[in-house]
Protein backbone atom coordinates (compact mmCIF):
# COMPACT_ATOMS: atom_id res chain seq x y z
CA UNK A 1 0.00 0.00 0.00
CA UNK A 2 1.47 3.30 -0.74
CA UNK A 3 2.59 5.24 2.21
CA UNK A 4 0.35 9.26 1.93
CA UNK A 5 1.22 11.13 4.58
CA UNK A 6 -1.91 12.67 4.36
CA UNK A 7 -4.16 9.99 5.13
CA UNK A 8 -3.97 9.64 9.06
CA UNK A 9 -2.66 5.88 10.39
CA UNK A 10 -4.87 6.24 13.45
CA UNK A 11 -9.01 5.97 14.14
CA UNK A 12 -9.51 9.55 15.51
CA UNK A 13 -7.76 11.54 12.87
CA UNK A 14 -8.81 9.44 10.30
CA UNK A 15 -12.54 10.24 11.51
CA UNK A 16 -12.02 14.06 11.46
CA UNK A 17 -10.31 13.38 7.79
CA UNK A 18 -13.63 11.81 6.86
CA UNK A 19 -15.94 14.20 8.25
CA UNK A 20 -13.90 17.10 7.13
CA UNK A 21 -14.09 16.11 3.18
CA UNK A 22 -18.14 16.10 3.20
CA UNK A 23 -20.60 18.24 1.71
CA UNK A 24 -23.54 19.49 3.12
CA UNK A 25 -26.40 17.13 4.46
CA UNK A 26 -29.43 17.09 2.84
CA UNK A 27 -32.83 17.61 5.44
CA UNK A 28 -34.82 14.56 5.75
CA UNK A 29 -37.73 14.16 7.51
CA UNK A 30 -37.57 11.58 9.94
CA UNK A 31 -40.57 10.45 9.54
CA UNK A 32 -40.45 9.42 5.70
CA UNK A 33 -38.83 6.68 4.14
CA UNK A 34 -36.82 7.94 1.19
CA UNK A 35 -36.94 5.23 -1.23
CA UNK A 36 -38.25 1.74 -2.15
CA UNK A 37 -37.70 -0.60 -4.59
CA UNK A 38 -38.54 -3.76 -6.02
CA UNK A 39 -36.36 -6.89 -7.18
CA UNK A 40 -36.39 -10.22 -8.09
CA UNK A 41 -33.76 -12.31 -5.76
CA UNK A 42 -32.51 -15.93 -6.19
CA UNK A 43 -33.61 -17.44 -2.81
CA UNK A 44 -30.97 -20.17 -1.10
CA UNK A 45 -34.20 -22.92 -2.77
CA UNK A 46 -32.98 -21.85 -5.81
CA UNK A 47 -36.83 -19.88 -6.39
CA UNK A 48 -37.21 -16.39 -7.52
CA UNK A 49 -38.59 -14.48 -4.53
CA UNK A 50 -39.72 -10.78 -4.80
CA UNK A 51 -37.82 -8.19 -2.58
CA UNK A 52 -38.83 -4.50 -1.45
CA UNK A 53 -36.18 -2.94 -0.51
CA UNK A 54 -37.35 0.19 2.04
CA UNK A 55 -34.83 3.18 3.02
CA UNK A 56 -35.26 4.16 6.16
CA UNK A 57 -34.66 7.48 7.34
CA UNK A 58 -32.44 7.56 10.49
CA UNK A 59 -29.48 8.77 12.81
CA UNK A 60 -26.35 8.56 11.26
CA UNK A 61 -23.82 5.52 11.37
CA UNK A 62 -21.87 6.04 14.24
CA UNK A 63 -18.76 5.16 12.79
CA UNK A 64 -16.73 6.97 9.61
CA UNK A 65 -16.01 4.63 7.07
CA UNK A 66 -13.61 6.00 4.14
CA UNK A 67 -15.62 4.77 1.54
CA UNK A 68 -19.07 5.27 2.76
CA UNK A 69 -21.51 8.26 1.51
CA UNK A 70 -24.52 6.70 3.71
CA UNK A 71 -24.41 10.08 5.48
CA UNK A 72 -26.37 11.69 3.34
CA UNK A 73 -29.27 10.13 3.50
CA UNK A 74 -29.47 10.20 7.20
CA UNK A 75 -30.47 12.26 9.73
CA UNK A 76 -27.89 14.38 12.33
CA UNK A 77 -30.62 13.73 15.54
CA UNK A 78 -31.27 10.87 16.98
CA UNK A 79 -34.52 9.02 15.41
CA UNK A 80 -37.90 9.92 17.28
CA UNK A 81 -39.12 7.09 18.54
CA UNK A 82 -42.10 5.19 16.36
CA UNK A 83 -40.38 7.00 12.98
CA UNK A 84 -39.55 3.80 11.47
CA UNK A 85 -42.40 1.23 12.29
CA UNK A 86 -44.27 4.49 10.45
CA UNK A 87 -41.81 4.42 7.82
CA UNK A 88 -42.15 0.58 7.45
CA UNK A 89 -46.14 0.60 7.67
CA UNK A 90 -46.40 3.26 4.78
CA UNK A 91 -43.85 1.11 2.73
CA UNK A 92 -45.76 -2.06 3.07
CA UNK A 93 -49.54 0.40 2.43
CA UNK A 94 -47.69 1.59 -0.77
CA UNK A 95 -47.01 -2.27 -2.00
CA UNK A 96 -50.57 -2.79 -1.15
CA UNK A 97 -51.97 -0.33 -3.34
CA UNK A 98 -50.12 -0.91 -6.17
CA UNK A 99 -51.09 -4.62 -5.75
CA UNK A 100 -47.43 -5.82 -5.28
CA UNK A 101 -46.80 -8.89 -3.35
CA UNK A 102 -43.79 -9.46 -1.86
CA UNK A 103 -42.02 -12.25 -0.49
CA UNK A 104 -39.55 -10.67 1.81
CA UNK A 105 -37.87 -7.02 2.50
CA UNK A 106 -34.97 -5.72 3.62
CA UNK A 107 -35.07 -2.69 5.71
CA UNK A 108 -31.74 -0.62 5.05
CA UNK A 109 -31.38 2.55 7.38
CA UNK A 110 -27.95 3.72 6.17
CA UNK A 111 -26.37 2.65 9.56
CA UNK A 112 -26.68 -0.38 11.78
CA UNK A 113 -30.55 -1.61 12.71
CA UNK A 114 -29.33 -2.56 16.22
CA UNK A 115 -27.77 1.24 16.92
CA UNK A 116 -30.66 1.92 19.52
CA UNK A 117 -30.29 6.04 18.53
CA UNK A 118 -30.78 4.54 15.08
CA UNK A 119 -33.73 2.31 15.25
CA UNK A 120 -35.26 2.50 18.80
CA UNK A 121 -35.25 -1.11 20.37
CA UNK A 122 -38.77 0.46 21.65
CA UNK A 123 -40.22 0.38 18.56
CA UNK A 124 -39.15 -3.50 17.49
CA UNK A 125 -42.72 -4.53 18.81
CA UNK A 126 -44.37 -2.34 16.12
CA UNK A 127 -41.67 -3.02 13.36
CA UNK A 128 -42.87 -6.32 13.53
CA UNK A 129 -46.14 -6.32 13.57
CA UNK A 130 -45.38 -4.45 10.45
CA UNK A 131 -43.83 -7.22 8.96
CA UNK A 132 -46.35 -10.05 9.02
CA UNK A 133 -47.07 -12.54 6.27
CA UNK A 134 -43.25 -12.37 4.72
CA UNK A 135 -40.71 -14.88 4.67
CA UNK A 136 -37.62 -13.30 5.06
CA UNK A 137 -36.69 -9.83 6.85
CA UNK A 138 -32.86 -8.32 6.04
CA UNK A 139 -31.50 -5.75 7.68
CA UNK A 140 -28.29 -4.28 7.88
CA UNK A 141 -25.40 -3.87 11.04
CA UNK A 142 -22.15 -3.28 11.93
CA UNK A 143 -20.50 -6.28 13.67
CA UNK A 144 -20.07 -4.56 16.89
CA UNK A 145 -23.53 -3.91 17.57
CA UNK A 146 -24.50 -8.22 16.90
CA UNK A 147 -25.90 -9.25 20.22
CA UNK A 148 -28.86 -9.22 22.58
CA UNK A 149 -30.84 -6.59 20.37
CA UNK A 150 -30.87 -9.05 17.84
CA UNK A 151 -32.52 -11.90 20.11
CA UNK A 152 -35.17 -8.93 21.00
CA UNK A 153 -35.82 -8.71 17.58
CA UNK A 154 -35.98 -12.13 16.66
CA UNK A 155 -38.57 -11.75 20.08
CA UNK A 156 -40.71 -9.48 18.35
CA UNK A 157 -41.29 -10.81 14.82
CA UNK A 158 -42.11 -14.23 16.94
CA UNK A 159 -44.63 -12.64 18.92
CA UNK A 160 -46.32 -11.16 15.85
CA UNK A 161 -46.19 -14.07 13.38
CA UNK A 162 -46.08 -17.07 15.66
CA UNK A 163 -47.44 -19.41 13.01
CA UNK A 164 -44.04 -18.78 10.91
CA UNK A 165 -42.35 -15.64 11.75
CA UNK A 166 -39.79 -14.00 9.16
CA UNK A 167 -37.00 -15.76 8.59
CA UNK A 168 -34.23 -12.73 9.75
CA UNK A 169 -30.99 -12.16 7.80
CA UNK A 170 -28.34 -9.65 8.95
CA UNK A 171 -26.34 -7.97 5.97
CA UNK A 172 -22.35 -6.60 7.33
CA UNK A 173 -19.78 -5.02 5.20
CA UNK A 174 -16.94 -6.90 5.05
CA UNK A 175 -15.80 -4.97 2.64
CA UNK A 176 -12.36 -6.74 1.69
CA UNK A 177 -10.43 -9.12 3.61
CA UNK A 178 -7.28 -7.35 2.99
CA UNK A 179 -5.95 -6.57 6.74
CA UNK A 180 -4.11 -3.41 5.33
CA UNK A 181 -7.08 -2.57 3.51
CA UNK A 182 -9.33 -3.14 6.07
CA UNK A 183 -7.98 -1.01 8.70
CA UNK A 184 -7.37 1.90 6.94
CA UNK A 185 -11.24 2.00 5.75
CA UNK A 186 -11.76 3.10 9.16
CA UNK A 187 -14.38 0.29 9.11
CA UNK A 188 -13.03 -0.17 13.57
CA UNK A 189 -13.22 -3.95 12.90
CA UNK A 190 -10.59 -6.96 12.11
CA UNK A 191 -11.47 -10.11 10.31
CA UNK A 192 -11.47 -11.85 13.64
CA UNK A 193 -13.92 -9.65 15.05
CA UNK A 194 -16.24 -10.04 12.10
CA UNK A 195 -15.73 -13.82 11.96
CA UNK A 196 -16.48 -13.80 16.01
CA UNK A 197 -20.56 -11.48 15.26
CA UNK A 198 -20.74 -14.10 12.27
CA UNK A 199 -20.72 -17.54 14.62
CA UNK A 200 -23.35 -14.96 17.32
CA UNK A 201 -25.46 -14.89 14.07
CA UNK A 202 -25.19 -18.26 13.48
CA UNK A 203 -26.18 -19.49 16.88
CA UNK A 204 -29.23 -17.55 16.62
CA UNK A 205 -29.70 -19.10 13.43
CA UNK A 206 -29.59 -16.04 11.72
CA UNK A 207 -28.77 -16.20 8.52
CA UNK A 208 -25.63 -13.68 7.06
CA UNK A 209 -25.36 -11.52 4.28
CA UNK A 210 -21.98 -10.31 3.57
CA UNK A 211 -21.06 -6.79 1.73
CA UNK A 212 -17.39 -6.71 -0.66
CA UNK A 213 -16.67 -4.44 -2.26
CA UNK A 214 -15.37 -4.36 -5.78
CA UNK A 215 -12.12 -2.04 -6.64
CA UNK A 216 -11.49 -1.31 -2.72
CA UNK A 217 -9.04 1.83 -2.00
CA UNK A 218 -5.49 0.69 -0.37
CA UNK A 219 -5.38 -2.46 -2.64
CA UNK A 220 -3.42 -1.92 -5.98
CA UNK A 221 -4.87 -2.26 -9.08
CA UNK A 222 -2.82 -5.93 -10.16
CA UNK A 223 -4.02 -7.53 -6.44
CA UNK A 224 -7.81 -6.14 -7.08
CA UNK A 225 -9.19 -9.80 -8.21
CA UNK A 226 -6.76 -11.71 -6.31
CA UNK A 227 -7.90 -9.80 -2.83
CA UNK A 228 -11.47 -10.50 -4.18
CA UNK A 229 -11.47 -14.08 -4.13
CA UNK A 230 -9.75 -13.98 -0.42
CA UNK A 231 -12.18 -12.06 0.70
CA UNK A 232 -15.31 -14.49 -1.05
CA UNK A 233 -13.46 -17.44 1.20
CA UNK A 234 -13.27 -15.21 4.10
CA UNK A 235 -16.86 -14.39 3.55
CA UNK A 236 -18.10 -18.29 2.67
CA UNK A 237 -15.51 -19.15 5.93
CA UNK A 238 -17.59 -17.26 8.24
CA UNK A 239 -20.76 -19.32 6.37
CA UNK A 240 -22.39 -16.23 4.55
CA UNK A 241 -25.32 -17.43 2.48
CA UNK A 242 -25.64 -14.52 0.28
CA UNK A 243 -22.15 -12.25 -0.40
CA UNK A 244 -23.48 -8.86 -2.36
CA UNK A 245 -20.61 -7.17 -4.60
CA UNK A 246 -21.33 -3.57 -4.40
CA UNK A 247 -18.69 -1.22 -6.75
CA UNK A 248 -16.35 1.08 -4.51
CA UNK A 249 -17.76 4.60 -5.18
CA UNK A 250 -16.48 8.52 -5.00
CA UNK A 251 -18.94 10.90 -3.84
CA UNK A 252 -18.35 11.09 -0.24
CA UNK A 253 -15.19 13.59 -0.51
CA UNK A 254 -12.75 11.14 0.94
CA UNK A 255 -12.58 9.16 -1.80
CA UNK A 256 -11.94 11.86 -4.19
CA UNK A 257 -8.96 12.68 -1.93
CA UNK A 258 -7.82 8.79 -2.21
CA UNK A 259 -8.14 9.22 -5.57
CA UNK A 260 -6.12 11.79 -6.39
CA UNK A 261 -3.35 10.21 -3.65
CA UNK A 262 -3.55 7.48 -6.05
CA UNK A 263 -5.13 5.10 -3.30
CA UNK A 264 -8.12 4.72 -5.15
CA UNK A 265 -9.33 4.26 -9.29
CA UNK A 266 -13.02 3.52 -9.73
CA UNK A 267 -13.87 0.48 -11.21
CA UNK A 268 -15.61 0.44 -14.59
CA UNK A 269 -18.26 -1.37 -16.31
CA UNK A 270 -16.02 -3.96 -17.46
CA UNK A 271 -14.16 -4.01 -14.29
CA UNK A 272 -17.84 -4.72 -12.58
CA UNK A 273 -18.27 -7.72 -15.19
CA UNK A 274 -14.93 -9.02 -14.72
CA UNK A 275 -15.34 -9.32 -10.67
CA UNK A 276 -18.58 -10.65 -10.69
CA UNK A 277 -17.58 -13.71 -13.24
CA UNK A 278 -14.96 -14.17 -11.55
CA UNK A 279 -16.31 -14.09 -8.23
CA UNK A 280 -19.41 -16.40 -9.55
CA UNK A 281 -16.68 -18.88 -10.95
CA UNK A 282 -14.81 -19.22 -7.03
CA UNK A 283 -17.86 -19.32 -5.08
CA UNK A 284 -18.59 -22.93 -6.39
CA UNK A 285 -21.68 -23.81 -4.81
CA UNK A 286 -20.69 -22.37 -1.46
CA UNK A 287 -23.52 -19.86 -0.99
CA UNK A 288 -25.10 -16.70 -3.56
CA UNK A 289 -22.79 -14.27 -5.28
CA UNK A 290 -24.50 -11.26 -6.27
CA UNK A 291 -23.79 -8.06 -8.10
CA UNK A 292 -25.15 -4.69 -7.03
CA UNK A 293 -26.95 -2.82 -9.75
CA UNK A 294 -28.21 0.49 -8.28
CA UNK A 295 -26.51 3.32 -10.34
CA UNK A 296 -24.52 1.41 -12.79
CA UNK A 297 -24.78 3.98 -15.76
CA UNK A 298 -22.23 6.13 -13.34
CA UNK A 299 -19.63 3.21 -13.89
CA UNK A 300 -20.14 2.88 -17.69
CA UNK A 301 -18.20 5.03 -20.22
CA UNK A 302 -20.95 5.02 -23.04
CA UNK A 303 -24.62 3.90 -22.98
CA UNK A 304 -24.76 2.40 -26.25
CA UNK A 305 -24.90 -1.00 -25.03
CA UNK A 306 -25.60 0.06 -20.97
CA UNK A 307 -28.98 -1.63 -20.88
CA UNK A 308 -28.11 -5.03 -22.56
CA UNK A 309 -25.22 -5.26 -19.93
CA UNK A 310 -27.15 -4.24 -17.28
CA UNK A 311 -29.80 -7.14 -18.50
CA UNK A 312 -26.87 -9.57 -18.53
CA UNK A 313 -25.74 -8.79 -14.90
CA UNK A 314 -29.29 -9.31 -13.69
CA UNK A 315 -29.58 -12.77 -15.86
CA UNK A 316 -26.38 -13.77 -13.75
CA UNK A 317 -27.70 -12.61 -10.29
CA UNK A 318 -30.96 -14.67 -10.90
CA UNK A 319 -29.15 -17.45 -12.87
CA UNK A 320 -26.08 -17.94 -10.32
CA UNK A 321 -24.12 -18.54 -13.67
CA UNK A 322 -21.80 -16.91 -15.98
CA UNK A 323 -23.32 -16.42 -19.31
CA UNK A 324 -21.83 -14.78 -22.64
CA UNK A 325 -20.72 -11.03 -22.75
CA UNK A 326 -22.22 -8.41 -24.50
CA UNK A 327 -20.52 -6.97 -26.94
CA UNK A 328 -20.32 -3.16 -27.09
CA UNK A 329 -20.52 -1.60 -30.60
CA UNK A 330 -17.76 0.92 -29.66
CA UNK A 331 -15.30 -1.07 -27.82
CA UNK A 332 -16.21 -4.46 -28.76
CA UNK A 333 -16.31 -7.49 -26.16
CA UNK A 334 -14.81 -6.85 -22.69
CA UNK A 335 -12.81 -9.92 -21.56
CA UNK A 336 -13.50 -11.90 -18.54
CA UNK A 337 -10.89 -14.39 -17.73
Amino acid sequence: MPDVWSYPAAGPARDRFVVERRGPRPDHDPWRYQGLILEDERAATGTIDRLATVFLTGRECPWRCAMCDLWKYTTASDTPGRSIPTQVSAARAHLRERGEQIDGIKLYNAGSFFDPRAVPEADYDEIAAALTGLSRVVVESHPALVGPRVDRLLSALDRHDRGQPAALEVAMGLETAHPGALDALNKRFTLDDFAAAAQALKGRTVALRVFLLISPPFIAPGEQDAWLLHSLDAAFACEASVVSLVPARSGNGTMESLAEAGLFRSPGLDDIERSFALALAHAAGRGRVFVDLWDLDRFAHCNCCLAERYARLESMNLQQAVLPLRVCPSQGPVVVP
